[in-house]
């Protein structure tokens, strides 16, 4: 009889706990809804992140003050002003490299040592896992851009089919030591130190690298619904 009304009470706990963030977790399908359905750009979807909860946390939940929005404000600050100067070097990096023509001098050692296409998506997978695991995915993409795609071009691997590669890499690194974000935010959240989370998102790891190669090679994983519309060929390489 007591455990069942623990267990009766533990699940209107529940039920209220999912009752109080219903808004909260709203905030995702308006921002996803918002960029899917064509009404608004990914830049003005965070704008409405933003207003939609500031108006919640401080009308709803009534957990924000001035003096706490001051102190978010000054560590979104302190954040943003990281990836930006991460960026700003990647794309100083970026614009050394195309100077200097090393793309093409990376393409043609490529090519002196390999014929296949499959050995090529190997490289970049290996170099993409690394770079994402050190970098801020923006940054990664404005650096390795300049000297991936012409490499994967002259293989004549489809670009579009690369850059969904690419994004799937640099999304494994997101939760890759030594500069996994997601696994940070995370941690700064559940108030949990990162070295747990890295232990537990290691299984994860594992399904996100197998995944990464399924879709590599065998490409009509990624390429059949873009085929259908004709703006993919279904084997892209």
């Amino acid at each position: 009889m007591r455990l069942q009304n623990r267990m009766e009470l533990k699940g209107k706990k529940q039920n209220v706990v999912m009752f109080q963030s219903f808004l909260a977790l709203l905030s995702p399908f308006i921002i996803l809804g918002g960029i899917y359905g064509g009404i608004f750009t990914a830049t003005e979807a965070a704008g409405v992140a933003l207003v939609y909860g500031l108006v919640v946390s401080y009308f709803v939940y009534k957990e924000l003050t001035l003096r706490s929005l001051y102190s978010c404000c000054l560590s979104a600050g302190i954040s943003a002003s990281m990836i930006m100067f991460l960026i700003g070097a990647a794309a100083v990096f970026g614009w050394v490299l195309t100077v200097q023509q090393v793309p093409t001098m990376i393409v043609r050692t490529i090519r002196s040592m390999t014929d296949s296409p499959y050995v090529v998506l190997l490289l970049c997978n290996m170099i993409l896992l690394v770079v994402g695991s050190f970098l801020d995915n923006v940054a990664a993409i404005i650096m390795m851009t300049p000297v991936l795609v012409p490499l994967v071009k002259s293989y004549g691997i489809n670009p579009t089919f690369f850059g969904v590669i690419m994004i799937i890499n640099l999304a494994i690194g997101q939760i890759t030591p030594p500069v996994g974000l997601n696994v940070y935010v995370a941690s700064n959240i559940a108030g949990v130190k990162p070295e747990k989370i890295f232990k537990q998102v290691l299984p994860f790891l594992v399904i996100h690298v197998i995944n990464l190669f399924l879709f590599t090679y065998v490409p009509q994983f990624v390429s059949f619904i873009p085929s259908i519309v004709g703006k993919m060929p279904l084997m892209p390489y």
